[in-house]
């Protein structure tokens, strides 16, 4: 035993080898986990953040699509704005960043910081734009304190800009920003956070066509996010070119004529269905709601009375009044109800039962036949016409010529109007329908209800002969060349439910409105051009048979609503006109006069610098109550 030798220090330091060694191990097998984590696991993220951090891609915004009236005047463009942005990476520390940003431009700090929360986790190396289209004084400040503002940057973009302050506004529409939820819809791949879409208008019809398709830029950056490099560039693409069918200068008239009041204007081109004029007022600036309207001026549109925001044209829903009258005379013609020679007598009211109903003439138009009973808008006539026919046969007749229905027009929102029948009735009121509301409707009160676009292409068809056009308010697409991407045709969709004889009996009575000497419209006659029309005064509530009313001491909200509708020349009409004022009472002297003027805008001739209204003599002028 005594041969055996050990050494206790060897061993001690042989088991601290040992110890080493695994240690060492150890850590260099986490280091190569670690290692392989990063590499193999994280390696494609860490890959991108890299990249990220030195080179960014810089979207570059398209132009959007420009808009042209028919002449080829220019109604909307694009403009060069400067948009506020910040690339979060860059903006460190973010609170103090957007703090300070947001006291040096005056901004409210919240909705800075609300513009960063909507984005999300998403932009955090990509632009984000804060505030659009910053004034001069904000941008000077901005690029004054470029280096206490880290992550804020100035991006010149275009913008819209409507040239003509609330010109057309109601058709041409306005833009919005897009929203979450429609990004996620996949809808507009070409749109990031903070882009505008069209939501009213043209503007939002033809969207499709009017986004342009984004660029961008390769750039490197340096450790502040200042560019260093452009590496790469790929332009972009502008959006196409709308020509519209829209007259400027009529449009401008019509608006002119149209101060002060609440109300409507359409014309159309009888033979192919072109808007030359959609006129709605009270009106708004389109050019308030880039970069977002201010709330202050959203609540000062939304408690107007007059509805600026509503296109009146086609979403204002009004009784046709005595422009009815040619409905219940086609359909009397028709229905040989009536002819040609058929006659009232309108000793200046109506029996029905026991109850009287007036005509607007309480002294009577005596003896009349179809003929001058549209000339001078009888009611007689009319309520012993609707009553042979009925509530139905008048609906049927209402329905063919496009009332009651919508037009097709290319734009969101517009209302069908309504067109009356016993079904109908009994669906909605749980009530039978009385042969005494066939009256009102004949001379189109009571229920019916219609838009002032459906009127004017209504009163074209009368005045083309019978053809219903679907109103077509752009002609034509083209690319940033001139070149036609998309040519839209004339479209029919109907036809007048009458024959061409009973049509010429009608349109000679409408005749007799403007020109005839007895006529209800015969103050607006214009020098050298033949107007055909029909005027009408539409009751705002509800009255009972033989209820007298003086309009003048009801306060305004109640007073009737002034219809007048016509085409010109009567013999080959070039345009036809559907105007609805407001509580303007009579049509032969609120409405009436608006559509002659237009008309004599419209088709002055080359030798005579305008054709003007024909000064009518002190006893022509119809009474105060006259339609």
């Amino acid at each position: 035993m005594a041969g055996i030798n050990k050494n206790p220090d060897r061993d001690w330091i042989k088991q601290r080898l040992i110890g080493a060694s695994l240690c060492i191990i150890a850590v260099f097998s986490l280091l190569f986990l670690r290692l392989m984590y990063l590499q193999l696991i994280k390696g494609e993220e860490f890959r991108r953040l890299s990249k990220t951090n030195c080179v960014r891609l810089k979207s570059i915004k398209s132009s959007r699509g420009l808009i042209y009236d028919r002449q080829n005047n220019l109604l909307v463009d694009n403009r060069p704005a400067f948009d506020l942005t910040i690339v979060l990476e860059d903006a460190n520390p973010l609170r103090e960043t957007v703090s300070r940003l947001a006291m040096l431009i005056d901004e409210p700090y919240e909705d800075l910081m609300d513009s960063i929360e909507k984005a999300g986790r998403a932009a955090f190396y990509k632009p984000l734009t804060l505030k659009r289209d910053i004034t001069r004084d904000q941008l000077a400040i901005v690029e004054a304190h470029q280096f206490d503002l880290p992550g804020i940057y100035i991006d010149i973009e275009p913008t819209r800009h409507y040239i003509y302050k609330k010109t057309a506004a109601h058709l041409l529409g306005y833009l919005g920003q897009i929203n979450r939820k429609e990004l996620e819809s996949g809808q507009y791949p070409n749109l990031r956070s903070g882009d505008s879409i069209g939501r009213y208008g043209v503007e939002k019809s033809f969207e499709s066509f009017l986004q342009g398709r984004r660029g961008g830029r390769q750039v490197e950056v340096d450790v502040n996010g200042r560019v260093i490099k452009v590496l790469k560039t790929v332009e972009p693409q502008s959006g196409n070119d709308l020509s519209l069918t829209l007259d400027l200068k009529l449009q401008q008239r019509a608006e002119e004529l149209l101060t002060g009041k609440d109300g409507a204007v359409v014309a159309i081109d009888p033979s192919n269905g072109d808007v030359l004029v959609m006129a709605s007022t009270p009106s708004f600036d389109q050019n308030d709601f880039i970069g977002g309207i201010s709330t202050k001026k959203w609540r000062t549109l939304m408690d107007d009375p007059g509805r600026p925001m509503n296109n009146k044209a086609i979403q204002a829903e009004y009784p046709p009044a005595s422009t009815y009258k040619i409905i219940t005379a086609l359909a009397g013609l028709e229905e040989k109800a009536i002819d040609r020679n058929s006659t009232s007598y309108c000793p200046g009211f109506y029996r029905f039962g026991n109850r009287r109903y007036q005509c607007w003439n309480r002294h009577g138009h005596g003896e009349i036949s179809v003929v001058d009973a549209m000339a001078q808008s009888c009611d007689v006539f009319f309520y012993q016409t609707g009553e042979k026919l009925g509530v139905d046969v008048l609906a049927q007749y209402a329905n063919g010529a496009g009332l009651g229905r919508l037009t097709g027009v290319n734009l969101a929102h517009e209302r069908d109007g309504l067109i009356p029948t016993a079904a109908w009735k009994k669906s909605r009121y749980r009530e039978s329908w009385q042969a005494g509301e066939t009256l009102s409707i004949s001379i189109g009160q009571g229920f019916n209800l219609v838009t002032p676009l459906q009127m004017a292409v209504f009163i074209a068809a009368v005045g083309n002969g019978g053809t219903l056009y679907k109103p077509r308010i752009v002609k034509a697409i083209k690319d940033t060349n001139g070149s036609v991407v998309k040519e839209i045709e004339p479209e029919i969709t109907g036809g007048l439910p009458a024959s061409g004889e009973n049509l010429s009996i009608v349109k000679e009575g409408l005749f007799k409105v403007v020109q005839g000497n007895r006529g209800t419209a015969r103050r607006v006659r214009v020098k050298g051009i033949n107007i055909a029309g029909k005027t009408g005064t539409a009751q705002v509530f509800s009255r009972k048979a033989g209820e007298k009313f003086e309009n003048k001491k009801l306060k305004r909200t109640l007073q009737d609503h002034a219809w007048f509708v016509c085409y010109a020349p009567a013999e080959n009409p070039k345009i036809a006109i559907s105007v609805i004022i407001e509580h303007g009472e009579h049509g032969s002297s609120a409405a009436a006069p608006v559509a002659g003027d237009l008309v004599a805008t419209y088709l002055k001739s080359e030798k005579n610098s305008l054709a003007t209204p024909i000064e009518t003599a002190a006893s022509q002028v119809a009474p105060d109550n006259q339609e």
